[in-house]
């Protein structure tokens, strides 16, 4: 038995029918329901079957648009709009896993934080909070960590306009660094492979 169909036997015999084990491209992924998230993080960490003692990752997912060109939300391939992965790692055992969890509430998503289980994921979950607006509940210090504090929306957001919302500059006659409207105007950048019949033939 290889290590990966070890590890696909352990997480089967440890959580049944309680989440959901997906294989693809040599790789393992565990979705997780919500209301589980703490217990089955605590589990995938201290189970001696599987011993996930390092989170290599954490980040968020906006599925909007997702197989579409278009920012519409479709269910029936996702079922929220925003979800959150983690990628762990087993020094014990050498193995991988990638979890994901579906976060509630598409218009306010919240999570529970992770800090007590992987004190590692304090910054990446302030990145997934700065970047896609996911709050995790419990966290000791979510605030922005990439943008400035008086940021307005989320940039990975697919809604979030390409220009943003307001431009900062500093202002020599009242030497500070002052906020106001995007001077730059919104155009649509289409690649020459798609606006050129033909491109590329020939060469």
């Amino acid at each position: 038995m290889t290590r990966l169909e070890t590890l696909q036997h352990n997480l089967l015999a440890t959580f049944g029918e309680t989440a959901s084990l997906k294989l693809a491209y040599d790789e393992l992924t565990l979705e997780i329901n919500a209301k589980n998230w703490i217990d089955a993080c605590t589990v995938l960490r201290d189970n001696e079957t599987l011993g996930f003692d390092t989170c290599i990752d954490l980040c968020g997912i906006d599925y909007s648009g997702w197989g579409a060109p278009t920012l519409a939300f479709d269910p029936s391939l996702h079922a929220q709009r925003f979800a959150v992965v983690l990628h762990l790692l087993s020094v014990q055992h050498n193995w991988r896993l990638r979890v994901r969890v579906y976060v509630p509430n598409d218009e306010f998503p919240v999570i529970a934080s992770l800090v007590d289980v992987w004190p590692a994921v304090n910054w990446y979950e302030r990145e997934a909070f700065d970047l896609f607006g996911i709050v995790f509940d419990g966290h000791p210090d979510l605030r922005r960590i990439l943008t400035d504090y008086g940021f307005i929306g989320h940039p990975f957001r697919k809604d979030f306009p390409l220009s943003g919302n307001v431009e900062m500059r500093y202002d020599t006659e009242q030497q500070r660094v002052v906020y106001q409207p995007v001077t730059i105007e919104p155009r649509v950048i289409t690649p020459r492979v798609v606006r050129e019949d033909g491109y590329g033939a020939g060469r």
